[in-house]
């Protein structure tokens, strides 16, 4: 399927991944506007979705409102702190249904992350409804079967002025 105006894209972000690999790898924070100002081109943009995981703190607070304002929906789940100190937050398994979902009414879904946990929902969106997935993330730390996998892949890395502050 071909890139053309009249896509109704949808673009989901997994905003740990890009921040952890963009302060790995370059030490600076993602652009996360420009990022989603990137994937969708001059197509129509039907929703957007940031998936943050919240502190105790709150720190990160007022970086949810800023990506509200540039045009996300965020959605958050608690960090889990388990006994003896180990946290885990992801939203690998929230990101993989809401994309499966609104595959069934988009021609393209926007996967803004580099983990390969993804393989398995992009093949199975490709083959099921037809819908183009296309994927931004740093070719560094991304899986290199996800970027053989997806329909176009978009190396953060080649353009750091524009994807990172």
């Amino acid at each position: 399927m071909s890139i053309y105006k009249e896509q109704r894209v949808g673009v989901l972000v997994d905003i740990q991944n890009m921040y952890y690999s963009g302060r790995v790898l370059f030490k600076k924070k993602v652009n996360f506007g420009a990022l989603l100002k990137e994937a969708v081109e001059d197509r129509k943009l039907i929703r957007a979705i940031a998936y943050g995981i919240a502190t105790v703190e709150g720190q990160e607070e007022k970086f949810f409102e800023a990506l509200e304002k540039q045009g996300f929906e965020v959605k958050t789940k608690d960090l889990q702190i388990f006994p003896g100190g180990a946290k885990k937050g992801d939203w690998d398994v929230g990101i993989a249904v809401d994309a499966i979902k609104m595959s069934k009414s988009l021609d393209v879904i926007v996967l803004i992350a580099g983990d390969g946990d993804y393989i398995p929902v992009v093949e199975y969106i490709q083959n099921t409804t037809g819908c183009r997935v296309e994927c931004f993330a740093f070719l560094e730390s991304a899986s290199k079967k996800l970027v053989e996998a997806v329909d176009k892949f978009t190396n953060i890395s080649e353009n750091k002025k524009k994807f990172l502050i």
